[in-house]
């Protein structure tokens, strides 16, 4: 009798022992479950997140040259006629009156033309300098703001001198960026449309330094 209920003592034992056992290694264990999840989370965390639509495509036959000139000769001609408008109430001479309507006559059409052109290949006439600091694009040629107020306070000679200084700079850097796009550009109607400029701008130059005495 003693030896059964010795016997039965220790298997009671050992079956606690065991489920002790099992007690301690599923509280130690992650379940496989959680494991996955921890792991999803962690990529999900990690992964980078995603980047907005890609640009829309240009048309063929336009590169991003074609558009980048556009977007800088529309507010580069846009100052040129602002500077324009300034000339009939301030100059005393006919010559710089008469050149100053004439570049505003040129140079109106043209910014509507390069509108055209970027509606045509972007969907929008917006250029990215909406509302900023003509003087301070860093564009080529782009007469600063100082000189622009200056030019606003002058009349007469004083006016007309700073003007023409100021407008052969302008020209100067227009003709540079249409070089950039004849040299660079893909469509045909803008590389034309560079190449009058050009022409008509280094004309409006030589003019102007004639009447600078130069």
């Amino acid at each position: 009798m003693t030896s059964i209920t010795s016997a039965t003592g220790r298997i009671a034992a050992l079956v606690a022992a065991a489920a002790t056992a099992l007690f301690v290694s599923a509280c130690t264990e992650t379940p496989a479950s959680d494991d996955h999840a921890s792991h999803s989370q962690g990529a999900e965390s990690s992964a980078p997140a995603p980047s907005g639509e890609a640009p829309a495509a240009l048309p063929a036959g336009v590169n991003d040259a074609d558009v980048d000139f556009a977007k800088g000769m529309i507010p580069h001609h846009e100052q040129a006629v602002q500077m324009s408008e300034l000339v009939p109430d301030r100059s005393s001479d006919p010559a710089v009156i008469e050149l100053a309507a004439a570049i505003s006559k040129a140079q109106e059409p043209e910014i509507k033309t390069m509108q055209g052109f970027l509606t045509e290949w972007t969907g929008s006439a917006a250029t990215g300098h909406e509302g900023h600091d003509m003087g301070a694009m860093g564009m080529q040629g782009m007469v600063d703001g100082a000189t622009m107020e200056r030019l606003e306070t002058l009349k007469g000679a004083e006016f007309d001198t700073l003007w023409l200084q100021s407008m052969i700079g302008h020209h100067e850097g227009a003709i540079a960026m249409a070089n950039t796009e004849i040299a660079d550009g893909a469509d045909a109607d803008a590389k034309d449309l560079a190449a009058e400029i050009v022409k008509t701008q280094q004309a409006e130059i030589d003019q102007m330094k004639q009447m600078l005495g130069g």
